[in-house]
Order: structure tokens, then C-alpha cells, then sequence
């Protein structure tokens, strides 16, 4: 089934200077881009995407680091794209992380992991909605 991630590139990995290399290993899975644009840091936005995680003990150094620089936030569209997503990037933490994964090759540690998207379809439109408006997320 075709569906749609949210996916962003985190502050570390647009100071890596990685965001082409992501860019390629998506498309030569065959995704494709449906929208993408630089987010400047803001507190109140930060604090929208990740209200899930309000109150556990990382929160407030989650949005510490988001704070440290822009992101790059991307729509990726593709057969089973949250799960593939998933896959590609790997787990959380970049020492636990799949060789070959995103995060193995470029992140640093459990918050220095370079990457976000979407777990759920459902959190796949939430983010999208709270981060692009519909004229950006239509794909002509």
C-alpha cells in the first residue's frame, strides 16, 4: 500500500553535512519526495511534534538538542514507507543500530541520532499536519 512518513533530518545531521546522502539512499529505495523544507529551531513547534514525550526523563534535552540548529522536515511517499522508513534509519540509538542503517553510519548516540520518522500512519499525518500546511503536502 502506497502511504506517506513524516521524516526529518535532526540538527547533528544537517552539521554532518549528510542530508545529500540521506536524500540518495531514499530515492535509490524508490521513494518518492513529496515535500521537504528547512525548519528554522523553534521551542513552540518542537514542543507540538514531540508532546508525546512530555514528561519522560529525556524530553527536556530532546528539545534542547532540536534547538541547536535547523532541521530538515520531508514528506517521503512509498509502498510501505513507515515500515521501509523504519528499516533504513534504524534503531534509536545509533550504537544499537543495524550496520548499514542511517543512523549507524552518521548518528552519534541515543539523541544524537540524526534522523526522525514517523512510527505510525497516524503519526505520519499528525506530523505532516503540524509541520507542513496542504498546499506543501499535495503532490502534483
Amino acid at each position: 500500500m502506497i502511504e506517506r512518513t513524516c521524516f526529518l533530518i535532526k540538527p547533528d545531521g544537517l552539521a554532518a553535512k549528510v542530508v545529500g546522502k540521506v536524500l540518495d539512499r531514499f530515492e535509490r529505495e524508490g521513494f518518492n519526495l513529496v515535500a521537504m523544507k528547512l525548519l528554522p529551531p523553534d521551542r513552540a513547534r518542537i514542543e507540538a511534534f514531540y508532546a508525546v514525550h512530555k514528561g519522560k526523563p529525556f524530553y527536556e534535552g530532546l528539545l534542547n538538542f532540536m534547538l541547536e540548529g535547523p532541521s530538515l522536515a520531508i514528506i517521503w511517499e512509498a509502498e510501505d514507507a513507515i515500515t521501509r522508513t523504519r528499516g533504513i534509519i534504524g534503531a534509536t540509538n545509533s550504537t544499537e543500530a543495524a550496520p548499514g542503517t542511517l543512523r549507524r553510519l552518521y548518528g552519534t548516540d541515543n539523541r544524537r541520532n540524526l534522523v526522525h520518522a514517523s512510527d505510525s500512519r497516524e503519526s505520519a499525518e499528525h506530523e505532516i499536519e503540524l509541520l507542513f500546511d496542504l498546499a506543501e503536502s499535495r503532490r502534483k
